[in-house]
């Protein structure tokens, strides 16, 4: 897989308003997006990417420290569609994947490794295109990757492009 970058980290949190606080507060993030309650995307100071931190609720309201806290997935980003349509289908042969999600700037793919630990791969829409995007649809929504390849063609972009915008 030709990754080219840590594009973004999830965690899973207890309460998602007193941690966005503190990565604001402490760490001077920015909130991206947010879903009242339940999720919040925050985005580093300087950053170029959409996020780079995505913080969601744990599941059950006194979850306890453990399995249900802490990482729920690491996001690796791929230059082309191309490169994510390969993807795609080694996973899908290893029966690894385990999902796909078109978040309007970012295409993506959910796998689980043998041990069960969830990761995503993920191409980004070149950035100058992110207001119109967002502005299409919904947050998430189901991916048709060969549609997107349609539309994109072999448009490099992110990291291997050059850069992160």
């Amino acid at each position: 897989m030709p990754v080219r970058r840590l594009n973004h980290a999830v965690l899973y949190v207890r309460d998602v308003a007193a941690s966005v606080g503190f990565y604001r507060e402490v760490l001077g993030f920015e909130v991206a997006a947010e879903i009242p309650g339940r999720a919040a995307f925050l985005r580093a100071p300087g950053s170029a990417n959409d996020h780079d931190l995505g913080l969601f609720a744990a599941p059950g309201a006194a979850a306890p420290a453990g399995p249900q806290l802490g990482l729920y997935h690491l996001a690796w980003e791929v230059g082309t569609l191309a490169e994510l349509a390969d993807i795609r289908d080694r996973l899908a042969r290893r029966g690894a994947l385990v999902g796909s999600s078109d978040h309007r700037v970012s295409k993506s793919l959910y796998a689980k490794d043998p041990s069960g630990i969830e990761f995503e791969v993920m191409w980004r829409v070149p950035a100058e295109h992110w207001e119109r995007e967002r502005a299409t649809g919904p947050l998430v929504g189901p991916l048709d990757l060969e549609a997107e390849i349609a539309r994109w063609g072999e448009r490099v972009t992110g990291a291997a492009a050059g850069s992160v915008t």
